[in-house]
């Protein structure tokens, strides 16, 4: 499996592929590969001939320079888990900071409609300038069909949809559903962080998810954002950061429900110094 670190370099591979009349899908990840990343890049074969795979730990969406630091960086490990899916079809670029901001480590400045202040943009600031920032230059060098990207971060995938709508980026942005661990909790890469206990307990967020759902059908948003509130504070290792219902397409919270529009969950956990989010369509 070829693995580049220069964008020039894998630039041209791909520029030769789609000479071919090759279609090209981009699965951008941090690393820390893991089942949910693996399911993205499956989707993304089953749709195109070659799928590369980024593997870069961006530095401007993290607003907290210690969860920074403690991202974990498997690469070696990344590449081994990639070659059990397809050693043919699949390029990895895991390129340097250098490589890609060029000295330059700062975000660009965009204006995603107001997406970018609801939920997560109120409590990490800058964060989804980074993402922007770091997906706008991965579709400029690998310039692919289709990039795909998990609803576990939905508020980043209507946010990234909005960056190639605004910015006419020929890239068609594929939305895959959430990949669970088989207790419920949301797959991700900070998982592996967690303590005994607090794995433990951290199905709890998808639980109380599903009977938020099942609550939405019969009582109102507030009602149910104060009945998930008080279930957390009665959790000892499980800290509550928000909970919000709010319109699919604007993320702005419910004030009033209607048959007209669709409706999703977003919650936020610290589990210990661990932050967990996730999320579920509600009607």
């Amino acid at each position: 499996m070829e693995v580049y670190s220069e964008r020039q370099r894998i630039s041209n591979a791909v520029e030769v592929l789609k000479e071919r009349q090759l279609t090209v899908g981009l699965v951008p990840t941090m690393g820390a590969l893991h089942e949910g990343h693996l399911a993205l890049v499956r989707r993304a074969l089953d749709d195109n001939d070659i799928v590369v795979v980024s593997v870069f730990v961006n530095p401007t969406q993290f607003d907290n320079q210690d969860d920074l630091e403690k991202y974990p960086r498997t690469l070696k490990h990344d590449v081994a888990l990639l070659e059990e899916v397809d050693r043919e079809r699949i390029l990895v670029y895991a390129p340097s900071v250098e490589d890609i901001y060029e000295g330059n480590t700062i975000s660009q400045k965009f204006d995603f409609d107001g997406l970018e202040y609801e939920m997560e943009g109120k409590f990490r600031s800058g964060h989804f300038d980074g993402v922007g920032t770091i997906v706008k230059r991965f579709f400029e060098i690998i310039k692919p069909h289709k990039a795909y990207f998990g609803e576990k971060d939905f508020q980043q995938l209507q946010i990234i949809k909005k960056l190639v709508e605004k910015n006419n980026i020929p890239v068609a942005i594929i939305g895959c559903e959430i990949y669970r661990e088989t207790n419920g909790l949301a797959m991700s890469s900070r998982n592996v962080r967690l303590k005994p206990e607090y794995k433990e307990v951290a199905p709890f967020i998808y639980k109380t998810l599903l009977a938020a759902k099942d609550k939405f059908g019969i009582e109102s948003a507030s009602e149910v954002v104060k009945w998930v509130e008080s279930q957390f504070s009665k959790q000892d290792l499980l800290r509550l950061e928000y909970f919000i219902i709010a319109d699919t397409n604007t993320l702005k919270p419910v004030e009033e429900k209607t048959n007209k529009k669709s409706y999703r969950a977003f919650i936020a956990v610290y589990a210990d110094d661990i932050r967990l989010i996730d999320n579920i369509a509600l009607n």
